[in-house]
C-alpha cells in the first residue's frame, strides 16, 4: 500500500487483518464480523478526521478497541445457530495438533480482555509496544507488564500448571 493510495482504499486493504484480528479476540466467526462492520461503519463515517500519513491499521485497532468495549459494556445473549447440516470444523494434521490448538483457544479465551487484546497485537498482529500503547491509550510499561502476565498465564495453563500470580506486600 503507497502513502498515496486513497483512505477509502487503505481501509479495504485493512480488512483481512481486522477479521483476523477480531476473530482471535471474540472467538467466533459471528461476533468478530459482527466487531468488524461496527469497526469499518465507525471508520467509514469519521474517514475525514484520519491524519494522511499515519498508519490506518493502527488507527482502525483504536476503533476496534473502543467498539469492543461498548459490546462488552452492553449485556447481550449469547446465540449460536446449529441444526443437522451443521459442520464442526476439523483441525488439518496430526490429530494432537487439533487437541493442542484446542487448548491454546481455551487458555487464551482464560486470559482477562486487556491481557488478551494485547497478547494478540503483538504476537498475531506484530505490532511493537509503543504501537500497541498508542492504539490502546496506555503506558508503553502497562503493555509490557500485561504482556508478561499474559504469556506466563498461557504458559501454564498449556503446561497443565496453576498459575499464581506474583504478588508482593506493600507497606
Amino acid at each position: 500500500m503507497t502513502a498515496t493510495s486513497e483512505p477509502h482504499e487503505q481501509l479495504l486493504a485493512c480488512i483481512p487483518r481486522l477479521r483476523r484480528y477480531a476473530r482471535a479476540l471474540v472467538g467466533d466467526r459471528a461476533g468478530a464480523d459482527d466487531l468488524v462492520q461496527d469497526t469499518l461503519e465507525r471508520g467509514w463515517a469519521r474517514l475525514r478526521s484520519w491524519q494522511s500519513g499515519s498508519d490506518m491499521r493502527a488507527w482502525l485497532f483504536s476503533i476496534m478497541h473502543n467498539v469492543r468495549i461498548d459490546q462488552i459494556r452492553r449485556p447481550s445473549v449469547p446465540t449460536q445457530l446449529l441444526n443437522e447440516d451443521t459442520l464442526m470444523p476439523i483441525a488439518p494434521g496430526s490429530p494432537s495438533s487439533g487437541l493442542e490448538l484446542r487448548d491454546m483457544a481455551s487458555a487464551l479465551r482464560g486470559l482477562p480482555d486487556e491481557q488478551r487484546e494485547i497478547l494478540l497485537l503483538v504476537a498475531l498482529e506484530e505490532m511493537s509496544y509503543d504501537d500497541v500503547a498508542q492504539t490502546l491509550k496506555i503506558p508503553i510499561g502497562t503493555v509490557m507488564s500485561r504482556l508478561s502476565r499474559a504469556r506466563e498465564k498461557m504458559r501454564a495453563n498449556m503446561e497443565g500448571r496453576t498459575y499464581v500470580a506474583p504478588l508482593k506486600v506493600v507497606k
